[in-house]
Protein backbone atom coordinates (compact mmCIF):
# COMPACT_ATOMS: atom_id res chain seq x y z
CA UNK A 1 0.00 0.00 0.00
CA UNK A 2 2.81 2.60 0.81
CA UNK A 3 4.57 1.79 -2.65
CA UNK A 4 1.26 2.78 -4.18
CA UNK A 5 0.67 5.86 -2.27
CA UNK A 6 4.57 6.72 -3.27
CA UNK A 7 4.40 5.46 -7.22
CA UNK A 8 1.70 7.59 -7.89
CA UNK A 9 2.83 10.63 -5.62
CA UNK A 10 5.82 10.50 -7.81
CA UNK A 11 4.18 10.33 -10.48
CA UNK A 12 1.77 12.90 -9.95
CA UNK A 13 4.87 15.27 -9.06
CA UNK A 14 6.94 14.01 -12.15
CA UNK A 15 3.88 14.87 -14.30
CA UNK A 16 3.58 18.39 -13.22
CA UNK A 17 7.51 19.42 -13.55
CA UNK A 18 6.96 18.02 -16.97
CA UNK A 19 4.21 20.26 -17.74
CA UNK A 20 5.85 23.52 -15.89
CA UNK A 21 9.16 22.71 -17.53
CA UNK A 22 7.41 21.71 -20.84
CA UNK A 23 5.37 25.59 -21.37
CA UNK A 24 2.60 25.81 -23.23
CA UNK A 25 2.11 25.39 -26.48
CA UNK A 26 3.29 28.11 -29.10
CA UNK A 27 5.29 29.26 -26.05
CA UNK A 28 8.54 28.07 -27.53
CA UNK A 29 10.45 30.32 -29.61
CA UNK A 30 11.02 28.12 -32.71
CA UNK A 31 9.22 28.45 -35.62
CA UNK A 32 6.93 26.52 -36.12
CA UNK A 33 4.65 24.69 -39.21
CA UNK A 34 7.03 26.59 -41.77
CA UNK A 35 9.04 25.09 -44.34
CA UNK A 36 13.03 25.66 -43.41
CA UNK A 37 14.00 28.10 -45.74
CA UNK A 38 11.05 30.61 -44.57
CA UNK A 39 11.53 30.03 -41.12
CA UNK A 40 13.64 32.53 -38.83
CA UNK A 41 14.05 32.26 -34.48
CA UNK A 42 14.04 35.84 -32.90
CA UNK A 43 15.35 35.69 -29.47
CA UNK A 44 13.23 36.06 -26.31
CA UNK A 45 13.59 38.53 -23.62
CA UNK A 46 17.24 38.26 -22.10
CA UNK A 47 18.65 36.17 -24.80
CA UNK A 48 20.85 36.34 -27.37
CA UNK A 49 21.36 34.72 -30.75
CA UNK A 50 23.51 31.26 -30.37
CA UNK A 51 25.06 29.73 -33.51
CA UNK A 52 22.53 29.62 -36.49
CA UNK A 53 19.93 31.84 -34.87
CA UNK A 54 19.29 34.99 -36.79
CA UNK A 55 16.53 37.23 -36.54
CA UNK A 56 16.74 38.62 -40.07
CA UNK A 57 17.48 35.41 -42.17
CA UNK A 58 16.48 31.55 -42.32
CA UNK A 59 16.94 30.10 -39.04
CA UNK A 60 18.11 26.33 -38.47
CA UNK A 61 15.02 23.75 -38.20
CA UNK A 62 15.17 20.83 -38.08
CA UNK A 63 11.96 18.47 -39.62
CA UNK A 64 9.72 17.25 -36.78
CA UNK A 65 11.75 13.84 -36.00
CA UNK A 66 14.74 15.34 -34.51
CA UNK A 67 14.83 17.46 -31.68
CA UNK A 68 16.08 21.30 -31.82
CA UNK A 69 17.06 23.03 -28.87
CA UNK A 70 16.14 26.55 -28.05
CA UNK A 71 17.22 28.60 -25.01
CA UNK A 72 15.02 30.11 -22.39
CA UNK A 73 16.73 32.16 -19.29
CA UNK A 74 19.58 30.29 -19.40
CA UNK A 75 18.35 26.56 -19.40
CA UNK A 76 18.34 24.21 -22.60
CA UNK A 77 15.10 22.49 -23.21
CA UNK A 78 14.88 20.12 -26.32
CA UNK A 79 11.42 20.66 -28.34
CA UNK A 80 10.56 19.61 -31.64
CA UNK A 81 10.08 22.39 -34.67
CA UNK A 82 6.56 20.89 -35.52
CA UNK A 83 4.12 20.95 -32.26
CA UNK A 84 0.65 20.56 -32.54
CA UNK A 85 -1.25 24.27 -32.31
CA UNK A 86 -2.55 25.28 -28.76
CA UNK A 87 -6.34 25.25 -28.54
CA UNK A 88 -8.62 28.49 -29.13
CA UNK A 89 -10.08 29.20 -25.86
CA UNK A 90 -13.21 31.42 -25.60
CA UNK A 91 -14.46 33.46 -23.11
CA UNK A 92 -18.08 34.93 -23.00
CA UNK A 93 -19.78 36.29 -20.29
CA UNK A 94 -21.91 33.87 -17.89
CA UNK A 95 -25.31 33.23 -18.67
CA UNK A 96 -27.49 34.64 -15.99
CA UNK A 97 -30.54 32.49 -15.60
CA UNK A 98 -33.94 34.28 -14.26
CA UNK A 99 -36.00 32.71 -11.39
CA UNK A 100 -39.44 32.60 -12.28
CA UNK A 101 -42.97 31.69 -10.24
CA UNK A 102 -45.87 30.69 -12.16
CA UNK A 103 -48.90 29.58 -10.76
CA UNK A 104 -52.03 27.19 -12.26
CA UNK A 105 -55.33 28.09 -11.47
CA UNK A 106 -57.40 26.75 -8.39
CA UNK A 107 -58.86 23.41 -8.80
CA UNK A 108 -62.23 22.20 -7.34
CA UNK A 109 -62.32 18.44 -6.94
CA UNK A 110 -64.24 16.29 -4.39
CA UNK A 111 -62.46 16.85 -1.55
CA UNK A 112 -62.31 20.56 -1.94
CA UNK A 113 -59.82 22.94 -3.85
CA UNK A 114 -56.11 23.35 -4.76
CA UNK A 115 -53.97 25.43 -7.39
CA UNK A 116 -49.90 24.28 -7.54
CA UNK A 117 -47.12 27.24 -7.80
CA UNK A 118 -43.93 26.27 -9.57
CA UNK A 119 -40.90 27.78 -9.50
CA UNK A 120 -38.44 27.67 -12.77
CA UNK A 121 -35.21 28.66 -13.14
CA UNK A 122 -34.82 29.54 -16.90
CA UNK A 123 -37.03 26.31 -18.24
CA UNK A 124 -36.29 24.01 -15.91
CA UNK A 125 -38.16 23.43 -12.46
CA UNK A 126 -36.44 23.71 -9.29
CA UNK A 127 -39.25 23.64 -7.03
CA UNK A 128 -43.55 22.97 -6.86
CA UNK A 129 -46.02 23.29 -4.00
CA UNK A 130 -49.63 22.89 -3.53
CA UNK A 131 -51.51 25.91 -2.31
CA UNK A 132 -54.49 25.56 -0.80
CA UNK A 133 -54.79 21.78 -0.21
CA UNK A 134 -57.61 20.76 2.30
CA UNK A 135 -56.25 20.60 5.80
CA UNK A 136 -58.79 18.46 7.73
CA UNK A 137 -60.06 15.29 8.33
CA UNK A 138 -59.29 12.76 5.89
CA UNK A 139 -58.62 15.30 3.35
CA UNK A 140 -55.32 16.38 5.23
CA UNK A 141 -53.84 13.35 5.14
CA UNK A 142 -54.29 12.82 1.17
CA UNK A 143 -52.91 16.34 1.09
CA UNK A 144 -50.08 15.38 3.03
CA UNK A 145 -49.26 12.55 0.94
CA UNK A 146 -49.23 14.65 -2.25
CA UNK A 147 -47.31 16.82 -0.89
CA UNK A 148 -44.62 14.28 0.39
CA UNK A 149 -44.75 12.73 -3.30
CA UNK A 150 -45.02 15.76 -5.59
CA UNK A 151 -43.96 19.26 -4.01
CA UNK A 152 -40.74 20.35 -3.09
CA UNK A 153 -37.15 20.84 -4.46
CA UNK A 154 -36.50 17.02 -4.58
CA UNK A 155 -40.50 15.96 -5.27
CA UNK A 156 -41.61 14.09 -8.28
CA UNK A 157 -42.74 17.57 -10.48
CA UNK A 158 -38.82 18.56 -10.20
CA UNK A 159 -37.37 14.83 -11.03
CA UNK A 160 -39.26 14.42 -13.92
CA UNK A 161 -40.11 18.24 -14.89
CA UNK A 162 -43.68 17.34 -16.49
CA UNK A 163 -47.11 16.53 -14.91
CA UNK A 164 -46.72 13.08 -15.80
CA UNK A 165 -46.87 12.11 -12.09
CA UNK A 166 -47.60 9.09 -10.61
CA UNK A 167 -50.58 9.06 -8.83
CA UNK A 168 -50.78 8.66 -5.04
CA UNK A 169 -52.17 5.80 -3.65
CA UNK A 170 -55.43 6.81 -1.63
CA UNK A 171 -55.66 10.08 -3.04
CA UNK A 172 -56.93 9.94 -6.51
CA UNK A 173 -58.82 12.72 -6.81
CA UNK A 174 -55.69 14.76 -4.98
CA UNK A 175 -53.76 13.83 -7.57
CA UNK A 176 -55.28 14.35 -10.56
CA UNK A 177 -55.96 17.95 -9.29
CA UNK A 178 -52.85 18.37 -8.58
CA UNK A 179 -51.43 17.33 -11.96
CA UNK A 180 -54.19 19.48 -13.63
CA UNK A 181 -53.00 22.73 -11.91
CA UNK A 182 -49.78 21.79 -12.78
CA UNK A 183 -49.84 21.07 -16.40
CA UNK A 184 -51.92 24.71 -16.70
CA UNK A 185 -48.66 26.03 -14.74
CA UNK A 186 -46.41 24.34 -17.13
CA UNK A 187 -48.72 25.52 -20.08
CA UNK A 188 -48.00 28.97 -19.10
CA UNK A 189 -44.51 28.80 -17.92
Amino acid sequence: MRRAVLAITGLAASTTALVVLKGSPGASHVAQDLPADQASVAPGPGLTPGPGDSTTGPASVRPSAEPTTSRTSGTKTSTTAKATAAPKTTTSAPKTTTTRTVTGPVVSYKYGSLQVRITLSGTRIVDATGLGMPQSGGSAMRSDAVQAQYSGTSGEVVAKQSANLNTVSGATYTSNAYKQSLQAAIDKA
